[in-house]
């Protein structure tokens, strides 16, 4: 096979696989069905906040092991009305300890860095996307934005 058709066939799998992991935050592709993220991800695509963070805090009191759980946790509560981001972290920081390699927590927790002022954690978590997405994947795409855009927020 020409080197030009590899190529294209490599862009194209990825490509592939990065349209079926971009429909909810934290689905990647070929996931086993799990009813729990399953209604969490449909409360969370309807923005209703309070409902994915009552299905998410159930899952994480049954599977306290699951890094998806403790993520879209943090996720629901970040994105409902008056976040608290002393549990936010918490969780983020729990799904980052049971899966070091979890892309969307990288993202998020990035991203509530920023929320709060830290450039520099935000950066940290950056740095971990990067290392971790052999091609720049969409978590690390997502938070370069959001990393650039603080930034220049902070030059006005």
């Amino acid at each position: 096979m020409k080197r030009a058709t590899i190529h294209a066939l490599i862009i194209a799998s990825i490509a592939v696989g990065a349209a079926r992991a971009a429909d909810t935050p934290g689905s990647p592709a070929g996931e086993a069905r799990d009813p729990a993220l399953e209604q969490a991800r449909a409360a969370i695509g309807a923005r209703d906040w309070t409902q994915a963070q009552q299905i998410l805090r159930q899952a994480v009191a049954s599977d306290p092991g699951n890094a998806d759980y403790h993520s879209l946790l943090a996720y629901s509560i970040r994105k409902g009305e008056n976040p608290n981001l002393d549990l936010v972290f918490k969780h983020y920081n729990e799904a980052l300890r049971l899966d070091a390699k979890h892309r969307g927590a990288h993202e998020y927790i990035g991203e509530a860095y920023l929320m709060v002022g830290n450039l520099a954690k935000a950066k940290e978590h950056l740095a971990a996307l990067d290392r971790l997405c052999f091609l720049p994947c969409e978590e690390y795409s997502l938070l370069k934005q959001a990393v650039a855009d603080f930034e220049a927020k902070q030059k006005r």
